[in-house]
């Protein structure tokens, strides 16, 4: 048997473009080809050229050198990004300038139609975003979500970017229909406090509210102002600096005042619905609890209760809530102790006359688990409410008392703490609204979960 060796196939790589010698950054390559007489315009696969390349690198003579060979200034590559479009989105303000003076063109659009002033704008270099006003660019350009320059500007929080568009003639007032934001109201959600100044000094009333065309669990609530919308995006320095300027800190236009959102802020819940995602991170000096005694000494009332509302699926009713109330509801003990130190009346209870020992115990939780507050909490807060006169005994209109709340949280512990505060078997051990007891909650009978929890039931026999 014979065996053949097969020699192998040397196969060469191909030459390399203008365009891949630019990526590599071999500029003097780049500029012997060109004397050579090489296509300026050569492109790789994706239609990135050389210029593309030169503008990444913020290579201002090499742009000028491309152009001088014949290089397309507004070539555009697969994505329809044109060189100048990639040194504004990078703040590559020397390649930017030449590729302006060379008269590229300042309006071209993304595939997104995002223009290099929105990026510029996004990028925050003034200087990009001047030069590209003084050769033509439009305010009043939108990309395909309706955003505008001006509106990345304040999301990204360049002041200077956003003087000079709002000096250009950009709408401070522009609203998207969907979302409903303005500018301002980008700078609130991102806690951008040096551009929502610029934005009040430019004719901005801080007592406007949005009014979203399109609703959900994500969006923005209807009439929800930019004071509210900093609180519950965390950015509290902001929020005050917004109350400085005239905004109303009592207004609950949106369902709810600044001292009723800040329970949820400082504690969510912990479900996969949107009240159970992350909670927002703090930005600034101010804590949580310094915050609250700043708003309050700025005049927010401390026993607001909440206008409007209807409970959902079983919820804690928020109409008539106090923040107190609600802060009981969480178990937030050092904003309970705080609350009362500045005013708050533990007595006032919801519309339902639930008050807050019977939500701090759990009447209107529906998901096991997943409602803030831990069991030795909720024990340490009925105690203190029932310290400050409570009824550990009180039933409010839909029939629930304490001890049906810790059959909802499945507390076997707060159970006990109850029969020992003096809840009354013969009070608690009947049926609510639903015709549900404490022990038939504690067995599956519920709204949300409904996996019985033996422990509870054990607590709850011996009790009676």
């Amino acid at each position: 048997m014979v065996l053949t060796i097969a020699t192998p196939v040397v196969v060469a790589a191909p030459p390399q473009t203008l365009a891949d010698l630019a990526e590599g950054k071999d500029w003097d390559r780049v500029s012997a080809m060109l004397e050579k007489g090489e296509d300026a315009g050569s492109k790789q696969p994706d239609g990135t050229t050389a210029l593309h390349w030169a503008a990444f690198y913020d290579q201002a003579e090499m742009v000028k050198r491309l152009a001088k060979h014949g290089a397309d200034l507004d070539a555009l590559n697969r994505y329809q990004v044109s060189p100048l479009s990639l040194a504004c989105e990078y703040g590559n303000a020397k390649a930017a300038m030449a590729l302006i003076e060379l008269d590229a063109d300042v309006e071209s659009k993304r595939i997104g139609k995002e223009t290099p002033l929105m990026l510029a704008a996004r990028n925050g270099d003034p200087q990009i975003v001047k030069r590209l006003l003084q050769h033509g660019a439009s305010v009043k350009s939108q990309e395909v979500g309706g955003q505008t320059a001006l509106m990345w500007a304040a999301a990204a929080g360049n002041a200077e970017a956003a003087a000079l568009l709002i000096d250009a003639g950009a709408d401070i007032h522009r609203t998207l229909r969907a979302s409903g934001f303005s500018a301002p109201m980008f700078a609130a959600r991102q806690g951008q406090t040096d551009v929502m100044m610029k934005f009040i000094e430019s004719g901005f009333d801080v007592h406007t509210v949005i009014q979203p065309k399109r609703s959900g669990a994500r969006d923005p609530r209807k009439g929800t102002s930019a004071l509210l919308l900093a609180v519950e995006s965390g950015h509290l320095d902001l929020a005050l600096r917004l109350v400085e300027a005239g905004a109303d800190p009592n207004d609950q236009r949106s369902g709810f005042a600044p001292l009723h959102a800040i329970t949820w802020v400082r504690r969510t819940e912990r479900g996969d619905n949107p009240a159970g995602d992350p909670a927002p991170r703090i930005t600034g000096d101010l804590s949580t609890l310094d915050f609250v005694k700043a708003i309050v000494a700025a005049g927010a009332d401390i026993n607001l209760r909440i206008h409007n509302g209807k409970p959902r699926g079983g919820r804690l009713n928020p109409k008539g809530a106090t923040p107190f109330l609600l802060a009981s509801r969480g178990a937030d003990i050092p904003l309970m102790r705080l609350m009362l130190e500045l005013g708050a009346d533990p007595t006032i209870p919801n519309a339902d006359g639930t008050t807050p020992l019977l939500a701090a115990a759990g009447v209107g939780v529906i998901a096991v688990g997943e409602e803030p507050g831990t069991e030795e909490e909720v024990n340490l807060a009925l105690r203190m409410l029932c310290d400050l006169g409570l009824d550990p005994n009180a039933v409010d209109r839909k029939g629930e008392t304490a001890m049906h709340g810790a059959a909802l949280r499945t507390f076997p512990k707060t159970v006990a703490v109850l029969a020992e505060l003096g809840a009354d078997p013969k009070i608690w051990n009947r049926e609510n609204r639903r015709g549900w007891t404490p022990h038939e909650i504690a067995a599956g009978q519920r709204p949300g979960s409904v996996k019985p929890s033996p422990v509870t039931i054990a607590a709850l026999d011996e009790a009676l």
